[in-house]
């Protein structure tokens, strides 16, 4: 059993029923932002594994362009909604309920709260299948140039967008899990999805004529594997709730009223990356696979370093807000914003020196073309710039959300995403779809200091002793990781000659040896795990 299992505890009332556990002992957040980081890991590159494939199979034309189109939207709006908004208004309610509230009163707010979820997002649904072809050419007006790419797209947008159904209430259950410090089983379940689109390509794209509608209905299988997963682990806590619309209920008006503003919030980023699909739509073809390939690899690092603090971190706070432990509160931001700068930015680094020898890599098969990676790698470079900005906002929104406060970031969002319009126009037309990635990453940075700024006006984040010191150790280590892989990577043009096995074999190599030069400089300089630690 794990220590997990042995901090949460459930009961049976007098009908037999399993009562809702308690919230379950502290956690140390470092441990269980490891167990996130690994399974966020695994789903990751089980992610590039599945862009390997689509890009085999689709490569960077107008199929591909279709296909990540129709899947971009509900999964735009499942991060804005699902993982966005609502994600930081429910968590920091839940755990409010969690913390002061009876076992009956948080299942009443679990039954409302699935309930009145599922039937807006059943509604959305059916109307967004029927709207399928204007709400195409709303997110992509370029296709509108091309009938059949657009009907095409139409098609897999009617079998991709229940996924945002699915993945919504996906979503609702990982929050529960997650404020029960339960974060293994919400991080593993992205992993379905991307066997479910492997299976798709391999296996029903050569019984269908378009091997694009395929992976279409591979995302909806995965919609479905994902909410199927999740609903064992929330009865064995108990606390799998009985989905009745209750609009009226205190909790769910709560919700609601944080919401609106969490719209534009932590999730301006996707709003931001929207955009770029947009205008990406009226540049020459194959700009929006570019910025989709390039946007995967940066998402990897996001993902298990970014995401993973964020994700172990909003709760915690929540409780922490909820306990009225303010000096507890400001340890938590400084610790996550040390850890996210700790590993993002030789990430980034990483990223911008290794372009393309990733790419090609990854990619450079089948249907993609040297042009292709060319201008993949652009794009890379300059989301690269932004991957510490966009990871900094991941840990920097929940100290708002956190304390119910959803008002501030949505000003911060706004004037973000304004930032990245007038970037978009001015950078397009001497870098096009590269002028795009750099434009959403010069605005996130605008983003991340402004919610920096505004945490520190309020006496929320208090930086603790030592930065200082941490800065030049952290520069230390980057500026000897960039020499070095810059003095170590040939040439990109001879990474195209090599088989795949000589490609992952000098790229492994580059990754594995960055790591030990980085680390053992941290450990030269006096960076040691046990700084890291600190109990949730």
């Amino acid at each position: 059993m794990s220590n997990d299992d042995r901090q949460t505890t459930s009961t049976t009332d007098s009908t037999g029923t399993v009562a809702a556990a308690q919230p379950p002992a502290r956690a140390g957040l470092m441990r269980s932002g490891m167990i996130v980081s690994a399974m966020t890991m695994l789903s990751r590159v089980m992610g590039l594994v599945r862009d390997v494939v689509i890009a085999t199979l689709l490569g960077a034309g107008s199929g591909a362009d279709a296909f990540f189109v129709a899947f971009k939207i509900p999964n735009f709006m499942r991060r804005l909604f699902a993982e966005g908004a609502f994600n930081q208004a429910f968590v920091p309610v839940l755990s409010e309920y969690a913390t002061q509230r009876s076992r009956d009163e948080v299942r009443e707010l679990l039954d409302a709260v699935a309930g009145s979820l599922a039937m807006v997002l059943a509604l959305l649904t059916a109307v967004a299948m029927l709207a399928a072809p204007w709400l195409v050419w709303l997110f992509a007006p370029g296709f509108g140039r091309d009938p059949e790419k657009l009907a095409m797209t139409a098609d897999m947008l009617r079998l991709t967008f229940p996924y945002l159904l699915l993945i919504s209430l996906t979503a609702f259950s990982g929050s529960v899990l997650n404020t029960w410090n339960r974060f293994a089983v919400p991080a593993f379940t992205p992993v379905l999805l991307n066997l479910a689109l492997i299976g798709a390509a391999l296996l029903l794209a050569p019984l269908v004529s378009e091997p694009a509608l395929a992976l279409a209905w591979g995302v909806l299988i995965a919609g479905v594997a994902q909410l199927a997963f999740q609903v064992p682990f929330l009865a064995r806590l108990g606390l799998l709730p009985r989905p009745w619309p209750a609009f009226a209920h205190e909790g769910v008006r709560r919700i609601l009223r944080l919401m609106t503003p969490a719209l534009f919030g932590v999730s301006v980023s996707q709003v931001n990356l929207l955009l770029d699909t947009v205008l990406a739509s009226l540049l020459a073809a194959g700009s929006v696979s570019w910025l989709y390939y390039s946007d995967r690899l940066v998402e990897l690092p996001l993902g298990v370093f970014g995401i993973a603090i964020g994700t172990v971190i909003l709760p915690a706070l929540s409780k922490r807000h909820a306990e009225q432990s303010s000096e507890h509160f400001a340890a938590m931001l400084d610790w996550a914003l040390r850890g996210v700068l700790l590993l993002g930015m030789p990430a980034a680094l990483a990223l911008a020196v290794l372009a393309e020898p990733l790419l090609i890599t990854l990619f450079h098969y089948g249907a993609m073309t040297d042009r292709d990676i060319a201008m993949a790698a652009m794009s890379l470079r300059a989301y690269a710039l932004g991957l510490v900005a966009f990871m900094l906002i991941k840990v920097l929104a929940p100290g708002f959300f956190a304390r119910q406060d959803t008002k501030t970031p949505v000003k911060v969002g706004i004037i973000a995403m304004v930032a990245n319009m007038v970037l978009n126009l001015i950078l397009i037309w001497p870098l096009a779809h590269a002028g795009l990635a750099l434009a959403t990453s010069l605005s996130a940075f605008l983003n991340a200091g402004l919610l920096g700024h505004l945490l520190r006006r309020q006496g929320v984040l208090r930086f603790q002793p030592g930065w200082g010191r941490f800065a030049c150790q952290l520069g230390g280590g980057c500026l000897v990781l960039g020499v070095g892989l810059a003095w170590l990577a040939p040439g990109w043009q001879q990474w195209l000659g090599w088989e795949l096995e000589t490609r992952v074999l000098h790229l492994s190599g580059l990754v594995v040896g960055g790591v030990a030069v980085y680390f053992a400089w941290l450990a030269l300089v006096g960076i040691r795990l046990r700084h890291f630690r600190l109990q949730g």
